[in-house]
């Protein structure tokens, strides 16, 4: 006698039309772009031109660098912006990230990042686990939420697609990249060095963070900031905007002392007179 198939409660009883459509037009899909990169080949001449001009744009430059904190040091790198956009020039490249399974009763989402270059068949691609959980300041904490689901999965999804990226790419265009970026940055759009550090105090006042606290990080007072200076603040405000770090952590407050909230006065020690003239060198032995 025949026993029933039992199907998993986490596996879908049939596929929808939409579902089934999608997946033909996928499969042609990848075949047309197969097609069109051998009989269109990428003019690498160009790519790096107009590498080049995206790299000079102060909004591209802005969005091109990362930063977080972890274990107590600071990482930094390119962003997934800057990969998307070296992506696009250099042509004949397909990426993308794809939720394979979502498992509410474990709470977890299977994904999968994966960039590849059709024209020479150089593709890279990381499967990984995404729990469905967030960590705050008093503990991790479950999501229940589709939207925060969603946007858990989006952003760890995005570190995996800027590797994938960048490891289809060629290093020197990577670099090249980097490199005019940073020099946009501190150029900071053709605006004198002085203006640019009054409208960066301003900026950061604007959340709380005082110029004191940035002399401090920089150990130099604001009228010898550098442009190097300037280009890294403005990753650093870039990155408090989307949440990767916080204003502490980046410009810690300045401690302030007991005796000082009192307003007590620190004991200075009192200097030793000088010796009179004509005292012994007791340091010499005596004469004979």
């Amino acid at each position: 006698m025949n026993q029933p198939v039992q199907i998993p409660s986490n596996t879908p009883a049939r596929i929808g039309q939409g579902t089934a459509v999608e997946q033909s037009r996928a499969a042609a899909e990848v075949q047309a772009a197969v097609v069109v990169a051998q009989q269109c080949p990428r003019n690498i001449q160009s790519a790096v031109a107009e590498m080049r001009e995206s790299c000079k744009q102060q909004g591209l430059a802005e969005r091109a660098f990362f930063r977080y904190s972890r274990g107590g040091s600071t990482v930094t790198g390119a962003s997934v912006h800057l990969a998307r956009e070296l992506a696009r020039v250099w042509g004949n490249v397909q990426y993308g990230l794809v939720e394979m399974r979502r498992d509410d009763d474990y709470g977890q989402s299977e994904m999968q990042a994966f960039a590849w270059d059709v024209q020479t068949n150089s593709r890279n691609s990381s499967t990984f686990i995404v729990p469905h959980r967030r960590d705050t300041k008093n503990g991790s904490k479950q999501l229940t939420d589709m939207r925060d689901i969603y946007e858990t999965n989006a952003n760890n999804g995005a570190r995996r697609v800027r590797e994938a990226i960048f490891a289809i790419l060629p290093p020197w265009f990577v670099e090249e990249a980097k490199d005019l970026c940073n020099q946009t940055l501190r150029n900071g759009g053709g605006k004198p060095l002085n203006i640019r550090v009054a409208d960066a105090i301003k900026v950061f006042e604007g959340i709380g963070v005082t110029v004191d606290r940035i002399e401090a990080r920089f150990e130099r007072e604001s009228g010898k900031w550098t442009e190097h200076d300037v280009a890294q603040l403005l990753v650093i405000f870039k990155s408090i905007q989307r949440g990767e770090v916080t204003a502490e952590d980046e410009f810690p407050p300045q401690r302030v002392s007991a005796d000082e909230l009192a307003g007590v006065q620190p004991k200075v020690k009192a200097a030793t007179p000088p010796e009179p003239a004509g005292w012994p060198d007791v340091t010499q032995p005596p004469a004979a």
